[in-house]
């Protein structure tokens, strides 16, 4: 299996990169942080402890925490979370965001550790001055000493509660403060080749320690390696850590319940599954335009078009367009899809959708002669594109 690298390598580069780790985004889901009676004391406790001590050692650490809807649940007396309902589900966020703070508030202050609380939204981030705001905002208290506890704003979030899950936000912050390392720590030990439930006598198990791509063979594992509660599960966070490798990040999915999880990780023990960096780093900027940002609508491109963005890494010509999808206006994210509906590109458009489906198959030249003007002879600059990898992510369905 080329993906995995041997052992004895895998834990020299592990190490390496560890070693080298100065600011570090962990996320801990909800499984790890609740219990039969609602917030684990003890699983807080431990978890304040270790992020202290990285704190400590002179890394920048950030905590994106999962457990408010759980918190909420249970401090209501309630079995689950509302059957979907979204008005119950942010309720339920209202109650446990100001627990789960209280929890860490208590906790940190016991080791000196200063903590502050930031609650976003998908469209915090999606607009550019206020991601690079909060991007700012981090950094200060870095200055300050202080840890930033991050967690998706439930209550007023209103697109189907969500930017996703805490992994994909993780992810994000992972690269808008361009962190070395993402630590995702869940109730599941790691990726597992095989399913561990079948027992090492009818091949079950095999724990994947390190990833030096992932492959869609790697995507398929995510099956094996189910978590109790929570909306991410292993797909979302193997999803996470490919958008961070992206950015030139590694990442690392294992038991948040493991004893000083972070103590042995950082100390050199061989535990969980570390995905490792790409080497062609993605600049910040493009990573929002690919991966934050999302579509308005959709311009489907001939062969020759898709060859020249994936592969010759060309602006957008109208010559290459053959369909508009969507109303949207000049300035918008758009993903360019091949005929059959996968997305190719993420970019942001120079023209409205109603002049693009008048200069679609046309030459630059002929731009202003169609339109009475001439803004740029391309649809998406080259500098505002970033082509997506082919998995399906920005189907027509999406």
């Amino acid at each position: 299996m080329t993906f995995q690298i041997n052992r004895e390598e895998g834990l020299f580069q592990r190490q390496t990169l560890f070693d080298q780790a100065r600011r570090v985004v962990v996320k801990v889901g909800s499984a790890v942080l609740t219990g039969e009676n609602g917030l684990d004391p003890e699983v807080i406790g431990n978890l304040a402890r270790q992020l202290s001590f990285l704190c400590k050692s002179g890394r920048e650490v950030i905590l994106v925490s999962s457990g408010a809807v759980s918190a909420g649940r249970r401090k209501l007396g309630l079995r689950d979370g509302g059957n979907g309902d979204l008005k119950v589900k942010q309720a339920l966020a209202a109650v446990g965001q100001g627990l789960l703070m209280q929890a860490y508030e208590q906790r940190f202050q016991e080791y000196g550790q200063g903590v502050a609380q930031i609650l976003l939204t998908h469209d915090d981030l999606s607009r550019r001055h206020r991601y690079l705001n909060i991007r700012n905002t981090i950094l200060t208290l870095f200055q300050f000493g202080v840890l930033p506890i991050v967690n998706e704003n439930d209550t007023v979030s209103v697109e189907e509660l969500r930017l996703g899950d805490n992994d994909t936000l993780a992810a994000m912050i992972t690269n808008m403060i361009e962190a070395d390392m993402l630590i995702l720590l869940s109730d599941v030990e790691g990726l597992y080749a095989r399913d561990p439930a079948a027992g090492p006598e009818n091949g079950g198990g095999d724990l994947v320690y390190t990833v030096a791509e992932i492959t869609e063979e790697i995507r398929e594992m995510a099956g094996y390696s189910k978590s109790a509660m929570g909306t991410g599960g292993m797909r979302s966070k193997i999803e996470a850590a490919r958008m961070v490798a992206a950015c030139g990040g590694s990442s690392f999915i294992g038991s948040g319940r493991t004893p000083d999880i972070l103590k042995r990780l950082f100390s050199g023990e061989m535990t969980g599954t570390f995905f490792l960096p790409r080497p062609d780093r993605m600049k910040t900027r493009k990573h929002w335009i690919a991966h934050v940002l999302r579509p308005e609508g959709y311009l489907v491109l001939d062969a020759g078009a898709c060859t020249a963005l994936r592969e010759r890494g060309k602006s957008l010509l109208p010559s290459g367009i053959r369909e508009v999808r969507g109303d949207f206006d000049v300035g918008a994210p758009v993903h360019c899809l091949d005929e059959n509906g996968t997305a190719v590109a993420a970019g942001l458009c120079n023209y409205a959708a109603r002049d693009i489906d008048r200069i679609k198959g046309v030459k630059s030249s002929e731009i202003k002669t169609i339109l009475g003007y001439k803004d740029s002879d391309v649809v998406i600059h080259r500098d505002n594109l970033m082509t997506l990898e082919n998995d399906n992510r920005g189907s027509a369905r999406r």
